[in-house]
């Protein structure tokens, strides 16, 4: 047998080190580095050739095979974000901050799961019994037939689940999860990598659908060690900010649907509702134009949803002026400031820039350059833009517009909300007959004359 070879894993962010330190390399975390002996070495390869092993079965890539019947949770934006439902013998992984609400949701799926016929168990590691049937009181789920265990050893837990053939298993949380074959604390690397892998198998052996909830480090990444999300099926984010009621579930990974899909919940009293215009939800609280109020129309997953940016411009009083950015991209925001300085002429030297995307929502797509550059631009000259005006583009380093795809679902998107023109880049797609009075700009230098009329 080949000796377990010894390396330190950090418990903050899972990078992993050939000796042990006091500082974590990849973090700068102190004394967060432990012992991992990893799972197992596996057999020596030198008597490989020597002794036959089973074949695999091989098929062609023209076989025809029945897809795998989806379960409709009755929860529609959970549906939307697992790709349109259930896929059964699937492993997913639902990560998100403290508090946030990952067992709120997956305790309100377990209960319309279990309602749609699904035979269904949730097992909490982190809470007993009787607190799981408090929440279910509260969120009034209590008469649903979702069978509950409180329990850590993973052991246990699949020799329960194999006896009693659930379709659908729900662990809160794998970092609580240990395995007595190996030799480190619950919450290790080797401990959550270990117990991910035997649900992971289990869940494609078996036929049985595993959900797993993850912590996550204070980077927003899923605390252990990467390997787990590659295990996998499909990786959920429940996103939101404390101060709003909004919340995001976001695929980020799915073997089975758009990777990019989003759901939207809102927080109440009784548990989470589902939020099927996301749109005027983010808009609802919009008062009368104000400058540095811009709309910017994105897209996210599948559908378009239209959230308000927010810019702040104010002389700064330090020899280093503050960016301060929440829910967009703080690099393409210095790099936007530094095409509206170099190609428009416009300095933001010494002026402190603040941007805002309301409601809680967090913006990646590039389409959302030229809202960005509207919002600083009517910041800083104290010009306000039309009220039912919508903008969109991506602007490139020369400073030129580059069209962004589906403008007209965009589009169509904005005039169902009332919004009568948008502002977009020049030799994009016509975008249909959409009723909204379109402004088309070629470049930065031009949209920043027509709009503000400087340049």
């Amino acid at each position: 047998m080949a000796k377990s070879q010894i390396s330190y894993s950090c418990n903050a962010c899972g990078a992993v080190h050939s000796k042990w330190s006091g500082r974590c390399d990849g973090c700068g975390e102190w004394n967060t580095l432990s012992e991992d002996t990893g799972i197992s070495a596996g057999p020596a390869t030198a008597g490989l050739g020597k002794s036959r092993g089973s074949r695999m079965v091989l098929s062609d890539l023209s076989a025809r095979e029945v897809p795998p019947a989806r379960t409709n949770s009755g929860l529609a934006e959970l549906d939307r974000v697992l790709g349109g439902g259930l896929v059964p013998a699937s492993a997913i992984l639902v990560g998100g901050d403290p508090g946030i609400g990952k067992s709120t949701l997956l305790l309100q799926a377990a209960a319309s799961f279990a309602r749609s016929g699904l035979k269904t168990i949730y097992v909490s590691g982190e809470e007993a019994s009787a607190q799981v049937r408090m929440r279910a009181e509260r969120l009034g789920l209590r008469d649903a037939p979702v069978q509950l265990a409180a329990e850590t050893n993973l052991r246990d837990i699949l020799t329960t689940i194999e006896a009693e053939r659930p379709q659908l298993v729900i662990i809160d949380s794998i970092q609580t999860m240990w395995l007595d074959t190996i030799g480190s604390a619950p919450g290790s690397v080797s401990q959550v990598r270990a117990a991910a892998h035997e649900l992971t198998s289990f869940a494609k052996r078996k036929g049985v659908s595993v959900v797993l909830v993850g912590h996550v480090t204070k980077d927003g990444q899923i605390a252990g060690p990467r390997v787990v999300e590659h295990m996998v099926d499909t990786v959920l984010y429940f996103e939101g900010e404390r101060g709003h009621q909004f919340r995001i579930l976001r695929a980020v990974k799915n073997r089975f649907g758009p990777a990019d899909e989003i759901g939207v919940f809102e927080m109440t009293g009784g548990g989470l509702s589902e939020v099927t215009n996301p749109s005027a939800l983010f808009l609802s609280e919009r008062g009368k134009p104000s400058p540095g109020s811009v709309v910017f129309s994105g897209i996210e997953g599948t559908r378009p949803v239209l959230v308000e940016l927010q810019a702040l411009v104010a002389p700064s009083p330090h020899s280093q002026p503050r960016r301060a950015v929440v829910g967009w991209d703080g690099q393409r925001l210095a790099m936007i400031l530094a095409v509206l300085e170099s190609r428009c002429g416009i300095p933001f030297a010494g002026l402190d820039v603040y941007l805002n995307v309301a409601g809680g929502m967090k913006i990646s797509e590039p389409a959302a350059d030229l809202a960005v550059a509207a919002a600083l631009l009517s910041a800083r000259e104290d010009a306000a833009l039309p009220a039912e005006t919508v903008v969109f583009g991506e602007i490139s380093l020369s400073g030129a517009l580059r069209p962004v795809g589906q403008t007209e679902n965009r589009l169509k998107e904005a005039a169902k909300l009332g919004f009568t023109a948008a502002i977009i880049p020049e030799g994009g797609k016509p975008g249909g007959d959409t009723g909204l009075r379109l402004t088309r700009a070629t470049d930065l230098t031009s949209f920043v004359g027509d709009t503000f009329g400087a340049g």
